[in-house]
């Protein structure tokens, strides 16, 4: 036992290494403030004069922020590892407290750089303002697409994606964090141009009008979207919706829907709500007395104003309706309904917990354009959120003759029990589609 003892305190770094590691990593943030003070001329940083070269004034680059937030991630596993030894030795808890202090300190710091680089004059590439304009030519797909070191030029994203502490520093919240981490997508960094454009708006004033932009980043991989601090448009002539038992079949005021972004200018191009789901292989009763009563809540993944979800409310079933605005207002119109509308992409992880859903249901959603792969995730997504014994109904899968083999060996990959299964040819277009359609039971696993 006290062999044990002396090798694990053997492995334990001294008191003295930990300060020195310390000294190591707050170096680089000390000199950086010395020169700041002093106003010392350094390589790399942006220096403007006034006209009577009275004073200098020092601009630091977004590379000074992220060296501090690199400290920041390296400050915190020091801590985490100290929290771990902590049990030990008493002036071991009493040192991990001093380095938590250090930490907030460093947040702090890296606070106030967000905004003294949100608040500095113009000049320099590496400059960053809130109202900068970004009205310059858009760049092509293959700029877009490439990194090339490119930074985030908005002051808002780089002040919304920074830690943000609690209000009682150092200690940590009902969620067990001492800072939240706001995130965005893993595809907005290619996509920088674009995000800095949506970042680009006057705090507490009107948002633009750019959902369209916001949805173009969302296909794009940028999802989540950065939070935006300003106030989204409403039609100007918005009127009450009618009320729920009649909203489902009415069809709302063209006043209530902002149709600019549009193709679709009014109602007339939407299809009519009560024909949308006429050609369906497996009427929504048949599926319901597969599960009788035992059908509740469920997710529909459907590029429509949401009738799915309208015939199951009638059925005392809720349903969330998973869509985006593809050349017409359906998010809008959904809701309009008294209905729930999911603004998600195919390529989100869904927002439930595991085995929270009873039902999932697509209709003309998942065809041949997506790759095996992408289905597989998708798959898997869906299987995780379905109860045990929960229904995956897939409505009319399209795809090419010679291609259905290798998407029906996706979904039976599953292990699903088949409860129905159809597959028939496509007529209204080419011979060479078939269609895909079947109700399928999760097992209990585990």
């Amino acid at each position: 036992m006290q062999e044990q003892s002396t090798s694990k305190q053997s492995k334990m770094p001294s008191r003295r290494a930990l300060h020195m590691m310390l000294c190591f990593l707050l170096f680089p943030t000390l000199i950086t403030l010395i020169i700041y003070n002093s106003h010392i001329t350094y390589s790399g940083f942006f220096f403007s004069s006034t006209a009577n070269n009275s004073h200098v004034q020092i601009v630091l680059p977004h590379s000074i922020h992220n060296q501090i937030s690199h400290l920041q991630s390296q400050l915190g596993a020091l801590l985490d590892h100290l929290h771990i030894e902590s049990s030990e030795s008493k002036s071991l808890t009493k040192f991990s407290d001093q380095v938590l202090s250090i930490a907030i300190s460093l947040d702090k710091l890296a606070d106030c750089l967000s905004g003294f680089l949100s608040n500095a004059p113009d000049g320099g590439n590496e400059m960053s303002r809130v109202d900068e304009d970004l009205s310059e030519p858009e760049q092509s797909e293959a700029e877009e697409g490439s990194l090339h070191g490119k930074a985030f030029n908005s002051a808002e994203l780089i002040n919304y994606i920074s830690p943000k502490s609690n209000r009682f520093h150092g200690k940590k919240n009902f969620l067990g964090l001492e800072a939240v981490n706001p995130s965005i997508g893993l595809g907005c960094a290619p996509m920088a141009f674009i995000v800095d454009r949506f970042m680009t708006y006057k705090i507490d004033g009107m948002c633009p009008n750019d959902w369209d932009l916001a949805q173009k980043l969302i296909l794009g991989g940028c999802d989540p979207l950065p939070r935006r601090r300003c106030f989204s448009m409403a039609p100007p002539h918005y009127t009450t919706p009618a009320n729920l038992n009649s909203s489902l079949w009415t069809q709302p005021s063209d006043a209530n829907i902002l149709w600019n972004n549009y193709k679709c200018k009014n109602y007339n191009c939407l299809e009519n709500p009560r024909n949308e789901s006429a050609s369906a292989e497996f009427t929504i009763d048949e599926v319901l007395r597969l599960r009788p009563g035992e059908i509740r809540i469920g997710l529909d993944f459907t590029p429509t104003t949401g009738t799915f979800a309208a015939i199951m409310r009638e059925k005392n079933i809720t349903i969330a309706s998973a869509t985006l605005n593809l050349g017409a207002p359906f998010s809008e119109v959904i809701a309009l309904r008294g209905l729930l509308p999911l603004y998600i992409s195919v390529g989100s992880r869904l927002p439930f917990f595991d085995n929270a859903l009873d039902i999932v249901h697509s209709t003309l959603f998942l065809d041949g354009w997506i790759s095996l792969e992408l289905l597989q995730f998708v798959l898997f997504d869906w299987d995780r959120v379905l109860w045990p014994k929960g229904l995956l109904w897939v409505d009319r899968f399209c795809c090419k003759k010679e291609d259905m083999r290798l998407y029906l060996d996706e979904f039976t990959r599953l292990g699903y029990r088949e409860l129905l299964w159809r597959v028939v040819p496509k007529t209204d277009k080419l011979d060479d589609e078939l269609f895909f359609s079947a109700v399928l039971e999760k097992p209990i696993r585990g």
